[in-house]
């Protein structure tokens, strides 16, 4: 059966060309391509749901999905790499240590040194906020790469790291600290809502600010913008910024859930991150980085790697299900780019 039919006017002779059917059949191919990776997830549950129900489908199972102390960092984390990412750098590899950074220091100055908690978590956040500056500065103003900048940038914050706590486990901040995290609302640790609440607010930053709408121009078309008035080296230097102020909020937050930190800990976020990333860029806003779609793909694969535990399946199952997922991403990331474009 055609698509589209076609009409003669009687007084013009002009054709006309029904394309109700083919409009309805791009709509579709729209929602689909926006929402597969939503069905997927939904479809994966149900899977979980019928084959292990006495153990998925229970309380400790949603809490470990949504409100579990790795993806409230993963939240944290992929919100400063969005930041840049967004803006054209690709990719920023000192987030991860640069979190770490931050949990450590309010870890060991509270902890080891007997600083008053709350001035030690504003010293955490500053520290990681001018690391930000600093790769602000070596990328923007200097034009040196981006990877090797923030490559090494992440593997000096982990040695430094290592040293301050000398390779051991930092434990014993206060436990009322905790509770800025752990407090049960709903159901679900507080930390929950500070991730979505983040989000939420960067998704409305790109949506309906001038801000958000410059980052955007400034990542497909650096010269255009500039062309075009867009101040480029200030919204760049500023991304980087905010990433390392995310990262520094999100390390103070998972030092506070966890009562210390383990400096080794924060390389283990590298692969979900940038897998949570990718994944996000076809959920949504197929082809562009955006701050909902990777909120759901963060739960979409929690719910994929504790579903595969539950199974029965050992702990190598984690770095295979993510490094999968990241070559899948990228791929569907970049033609769906293509497509846009």
């Amino acid at each position: 059966m055609a698509d589209t039919s076609t009409t003669t006017d009687e007084y013009t002779g002009v054709i006309s060309v029904d394309s109700s059917k083919a409009s309805f059949r791009n709509r579709l191919g729209q929602f689909s391509s926006r929402y597969a990776v939503v069905g997927v997830w939904i479809a994966l549950a149900g899977l979980y749901a019928a084959l292990i129900p006495q153990t998925f489908l229970t309380q400790g199972t949603f809490r470990t999905i949504f409100g579990s102390q790795q993806n409230q960092a993963l939240i944290f984390l992929t919100a400063a790499l969005l930041c840049t990412i967004i803006v054209g750098e690709f990719v920023d590899m000192s987030v991860a240590s640069n979190f770490g950074l931050a949990a450590v220091t309010v870890s060991v100055l509270n902890v080891n040194h007997d600083w008053n908690v709350w001035i030690a978590s504003v010293v955490a956040i500053v520290v990681a906020t001018v690391v930000g500056v600093v790769n602000a500065y070596l990328i923007v103003k200097l034009g040196v790469n981006t990877i090797v900048v923030t490559l090494g940038m992440g593997t000096f914050l982990l040695g430094v790291g290592l040293w301050a706590t000398n390779m051991t486990t930092v434990f014993g901040l206060p436990k009322d600290f905790s509770q800025i995290t752990l407090f049960t609302v709903f159901g679900l640790p507080v930390g929950f809502f500070y991730g979505l609440l983040l989000m939420l607010i960067f998704a409305y930053i790109l949506r309906f600010t001038p801000l958000g709408r410059n980052m955007r121009f400034v990542g497909e078309n650096r010269e255009v913008s500039r062309l075009a008035g867009v101040r480029v080296t200030r919204i760049r230097f500023g991304a980087f910024v905010m990433a390392g102020l995310i990262a520094g909020i999100g390390g103070v937050l998972a030092a506070a859930g966890t009562g210390g930190f383990d400096a080794g800990v924060s390389q283990m976020y590298l692969l979900p991150i940038f897998a949570a990333t990718f994944l996000g860029s076809a959920v949504l806003q197929p082809g562009r980085f955006n701050p909902l779609g990777t909120l759901i793909a963060i739960f979409f694969l929690s719910t994929g790697v504790l579903g595969l535990q539950i199974l029965g399946a050992q702990g190598w199952v984690q770095q295979v299900f993510y490094g999968g997922v990241l070559v899948i991403a990228v791929t569907i990331s970049t033609i769906l780019g293509r497509r846009s474009r």
